[in-house]
């Protein structure tokens, strides 16, 4: 049996821990520099606040409701997470973190857990929440898929007491045929409206197709959820999907028009990406950077440009992705143009233990060198904070008043950004 532990409302809980005035209000959490809505508690839900809504349209959309709005604190929420996940690690003999706010556990062998899943659910739930302050929902079943189905149910309906436990037949069947098709985990949104103009609405629908038919349609990887919507385990935890690129991207509270101002920038996002790619032992094969301007100024010269650069052989660590990074741009940048966004995405991923070398590759002590340095930063950043330790071309310009160099985070808009209340000793509330 799996459990799938999903944090509930992720971002807006983590704030919610710190600031509980914030409980049963209407919360919006805010992408980079206050750009859009990425998080929302059910209560904004309620009111019909839509992912992905510019902020500045939040006022006119929503006249005289009251909205609290915050910026995004991911250093907050990324502390948070590790906090939870260590629970769920001392709570379960495997785990495989899947994502900021989700983990997938197997259930421990012993005669109380086996007869009494819901048991030992409704406890972890509990322990996590008065441990951490995080509320979660928890799915439990045979398969990774029936279990992500059944957090749902535990997600959306108070009754389950925050897990739900899928383990016969007649409950797959009842929850599945409740379940639409768009939501089931591994079936994209064009997949899903095909399903659906064929008839097909939920998962059950689906679950009755022919394996032969959902392997013409959608090969073995929607095989395999058919199978697992079955009850049939199909995909090991050792097993799931590996992000295939990673990205990371902002928009400059200010235009950029020269080279330089943008190298900066984009040194820091190569390395964020490095950062990701060692967190999940792979290495990357393609080193893209895109760069454009505003398209809401229709008073200024409109371009959107990106340039992949191939490495010699798999890298991860912060100086080859980099430098690749500063190539690519040098190929993408024009003089003449505003610049408002930026990207830096590395593809083409591969286990870090398959790495194959080139002889057009840099010398294996360099690359040695390269990769040791790179875990040195990941320790110094883990233990002192984002980017006490980076390469000197990311490094932004000095700040007057404080007479140091400005940080990434520091560098992007964050107006209603809450403090970091678990990472920095300024910021630790006192009680009076």
């Amino acid at each position: 049996m799996y459990a799938l532990v999903d944090c509930d409302n992720c971002y807006v809980s983590c704030e919610r821990v710190f600031n509980p005035r914030l409980e049963g209000k209407a919360v919006v959490v805010l992408s980079n520099n206050d750009g859009c809505v990425v998080a929302r508690s059910p209560e904004a839900k309620a009111l019909g606040v839509p992912e992905g809504l510019p902020f500045y349209q939040l006022a006119e959309r929503f006249p005289g409701k009251e909205i609290h709005v915050l910026s995004s604190n991911y250093t907050l929420y990324g502390d948070m997470s590790a906090r939870v996940m260590s629970l769920l690690r001392a709570s379960a003999p495997d785990i495989f973190i899947y994502s900021i706010d989700e983990a997938f556990l197997t259930l421990p062998e012993s005669e109380y857990v086996y007869f009494n899943p819901k048991t030992w659910g409704e406890t972890l739930a509990a322990k996590v929440k008065r441990w951490t302050g995080m509320p979660v929902s928890i799915g439990v079943a045979p398969t990774k898929t029936l279990a992500k189905v059944a957090s749902k149910f535990a997600k959306r309906y108070p009754g389950y007491r925050k897990c739900c436990v899928i383990d016969n037949d007649e409950r797959r069947k009842k929850a599945l045929s409740l379940f639409p098709i768009a939501d089931v985990w591994g079936i994209g949104r064009r997949t899903a409206n095909r399903l659906e103009a064929a008839g097909i609405r939920t998962a059950l629908d689906f679950t009755r197709l022919s394996a032969e038919s959902v392997r013409n349609a959608m090969t073995i990887t929607g095989l395999r959820t058919w199978m697992e919507l079955h009850g049939r385990d199909c995909i090991t935890l050792d097993h799931l999907p590996r992000k295939q690129a990673i990205c990371t991207s902002r928009s400059f509270p200010k235009m950029q028009t020269t080279r330089e101002e943008l190298a900066v920038p984009l040194s820091s996002f190569a390395a964020r990406c490095a950062a990701k790619l060692r967190h999940e032992h792979s290495m990357a094969q393609y080193v893209t950077v895109f760069i454009s301007t505003n398209p809401f100024r229709d008073d200024l010269a409109q371009s959107s440009i990106n340039h992949t650069v191939a490495l010699p052989a798999p890298a991860s660590s912060d100086p080859e992705i980099t430098a690749a990074a500063l190539k690519a741009l040098d190929a993408c940048f024009r003089e003449g143009f505003q610049w408002k966004r930026a990207a830096v995405i590395v593809s083409g991923t591969v286990p870090e233990d398959e790495l194959q070398t080139s002889f057009l590759d840099i010398p294996v002590e360099l690359k040695m060198k390269h990769t040791k340095l790179s875990a040195v930063a990941d320790k110094v950043n883990k233990r002192l904070g984002d980017e006490t330790l980076l390469l000197a071309c990311a490094m932004r310009a000095t700040d007057l008043e404080t007479g140091k160099a400005t940080t990434f985070r520091d560098s992007i808009l964050h107006a209603r950004r809450s403090p970091f209340y678990t990472t920095e000793i300024r910021d630790i509330i006192e009680v009076l």
